[in-house]
């Protein structure tokens, strides 16, 4: 083959190589939303400070009182409760895909686990909730942490928030 020839088939490869790549999609539940069937809900995780530790996605009955209870209360009582965690990709975008048992309202509270411990460590861990208002000095509502799943797949954006001043509020 002549040289020119070469590099026209080559070509292509290389503009495949260079191409950016889609959003990672994390968690334990990832093949659920790659395959499109459902039910589950993705978030799209926005305003990450950096990318150490791990995201954890919790999701909880829709209701004032089992929203943020303790996952063995929840679970012992035989409700709602599932928290879907990885490791952050380097660099990119983030989506975390958490399945549900059917469609149905469903409440959901994102955390950067900066510090690697099972308890949020308020000093460095961030958080958020689909209603993406800031948190400031309380804990997110039921109202702001609410999704209706459907049967597929369902998509939200949540922005995480960090310690700023006296509450949590984006980055941005």
């Amino acid at each position: 083959m002549r040289p020119a020839f070469v590099a026209v088939l080559l070509l292509p490869a290389i503009f495949l190589v260079a191409l950016p790549l889609g959003a990672e999609q994390i968690g334990e539940d990832a093949a659920i939303c790659k395959s499109g069937r459902g039910p589950a809900i993705q978030v799209n995780v926005e305003g990450l400070k950096d990318r150490t530790g791990e995201m954890w996605l919790e999701l909880y009955p829709a209701t004032q009182a089992d929203y943020l209870r303790p996952d063995m209360d929840l679970t012992a009582e035989g409700k709602t409760f599932r928290r879907t965690r990885a490791h952050l990709p380097a660099s990119g975008s983030v989506e975390i895909c958490v399945k549900v048992p059917r469609p149905g309202r469903y409440a959901l509270m994102l955390r950067h686990n900066r510090v690697g411990r099972d308890k949020f460590s308020f000093w460095s861990d961030g958080a958020g909730v689909p209603g993406n208002r800031s948190l400031g000095r309380s804990k997110p509502t039921l109202d702001q942490a609410a999704v209706n799943a459907g049967a597929g797949i369902t998509t939200v954006s949540i922005k995480v928030q960090y310690l700023r001043g006296f509450g949590f509020a984006p980055l941005e």
